[in-house]
């Protein structure tokens, strides 16, 4: 076969599947209206937000106990896997409370319940 004229032909199909690839993908849900539904949504992104947040912080702690495990002793390197382990820990506390004002927040405008905290 001549690649010369397999690689066009490829790319030709290529473009010509696109609008059935585009066709198959799932509708884009209607903007919430209503104030149960913004809440919904505003509590899903919020739980997503906290779970990449937990999961990032405990990246960050491994690999602070890998920094404590080779530092050999060498204070520049202790210091600065303390650090680390510090700013995840300061990040662990900003989820909890970005999460608490969310609820906080959905209590008082009567939308939200403390049970959201759980979810």
């Amino acid at each position: 076969m001549n690649m010369k004229k397999v690689i066009p032909g490829l790319v030709l199909a290529t473009l010509l599947a696109i609008p059935l690839i585009g066709l198959a993908q799932p509708t884009i849900p209607a903007v919430p209206t209503t104030e149960n539904a913004v809440w919904d949504t505003l509590n899903t992104i919020v739980n997503w937000l906290f779970a990449i947040l937990i999961v990032g912080a405990a990246l960050v702690i491994a690999f602070s106990a890998y920094l404590f495990l080779t530092a050999a002793g060498d204070p520049e390197k202790t210091s600065k896997a303390r650090n680390y382990i510090m700013y995840a820990l300061i990040a662990v506390v900003v989820a909890f409370l970005a999460k608490a004002i969310v609820v906080l927040v959905g209590n008082m405008l009567g939308v939200g319940s403390i049970r959201d905290l759980l979810y």
